[in-house]
């Protein structure tokens, strides 16, 4: 990794570069030269740049191009240079440093405490599940919350629903709480501390989503050095990245109504599983916007099947 820039440096700096165009010229300079990953949110150097930037002038990531011309303060300088600094030096992901994330089209709040949102289930989210769901469903589940940003895309989407939203870190559902109440969804969207589905009571749920941990033990030692800043219980799954997946697989059926419907993400585990079990007819759904390994599943797929 790059070296830090040292104190004397980034004043200088911040001294010499006025404008935001200046600190967007500069910032994109030392990310193509600094050999960065792109996978939390954004896919290149310019994005990656826009999203650093503007939200650390709290400015709106659609601002007028005309806005970046003006002069910044000596203090908004100074914290432009240091976050770009420690996103080349410490690879830390650019929504941690400025603590926002966005998802199916809504803004939300991120620490290191869970995972950035990134999921290929949002595009599903935005269409509603059309050609999925039948009907608006009235009970929804989504196993494995994190920062909430599932459940609450749901719970948008579907205005007369209710949505639990499960996980079992505790750390990880205090941000999914602020998220919810940043919503204003907190009468729809209940949060249920659970190791998977030990805590909850029969309820039937007309949708169930899940997002676990899927990472394999092979991939978690050779992830690029940004995955390593999320908490590893919310990417590793184990020697095959299906430990917990298989879990939820063997149980989700008793918790599912009638015509109910399992919705799972499990990426780069897709082989696996499919290797796994050759002869069962998960549906993997095409994605218009990129992403892979989201399967869906009805209740009596899943009972014919035995799992």
């Amino acid at each position: 990794m790059e070296g830090g820039l040292n104190i004397r440096t980034m004043n200088k700096i911040a001294d010499e570069l006025q404008t935001i165009n200046d600190m967007l010229r500069w910032s994109l300079s030392r990310f193509v030269s600094a050999d960065l990953f792109y996978g939390h949110g954004t896919d290149n150097h310019w994005d990656e740049v826009i999203q650093l930037i503007l939200p650390t002038l709290f400015l709106p990531l659609d601002c007028p191009e005309s806005i970046c011309t003006a002069k910044l303060t000596y203090h908004e300088r100074q914290c432009v240079v240091e976050r770009v600094n420690r996103r080349v030096c410490e690879r830390i992901p650019v929504a941690y440093l400025t603590n926002q994330s966005y998802f199916a089209g809504y803004k939300f709040y991120v620490d290191q405490r869970v995972l950035i949102p990134r999921s290929p289930i949002g595009e599903l989210i935005s269409q509603k599940f059309s050609g999925i769901l039948q009907s608006e469903p009235k009970y929804i589940l989504d196993m494995c919350t994190g920062s909430g940003c599932i459940a609450i895309a749901c719970a948008l989407a579907f205005p007369q629903a209710e949505v639990d939203a499960v996980d079992i870190s505790n750390l990880a559902l205090e941000v999914s709480n602020k998220n919810i109440y940043m919503h204003g969804v907190q009468k729809r969207v209940a949060l249920i501390c659970s190791d998977l589905f030990n805590e909850l009571s029969q309820k039937k749920y007309d949708l169930i989503i899940a997002n676990p941990p899927y990472v394999s033990d092979y991939d978690m030692n050779n992830l690029p050095n940004e995955y390593y800043h999320e908490p590893r219980i919310g990417l590793s799954g184990g020697k095959d990245g299906l430990i917990i997946f298989l879990q939820i697989l063997t149980q989700v059926a008793n918790y599912l109504s009638e015509n109910g419907i399992f919705i799972c993400e499990v990426g780069s585990s897709m082989g696996a599983l499919t290797k796994k079990y050759p002869n069962i007819p998960f549906t993997w759904i095409k994605l218009e916007h990129g992403g892979e390994g989201v399967f869906m599943m009805t209740r009596k797929q899943i009972i014919k099947n035995q799992f």
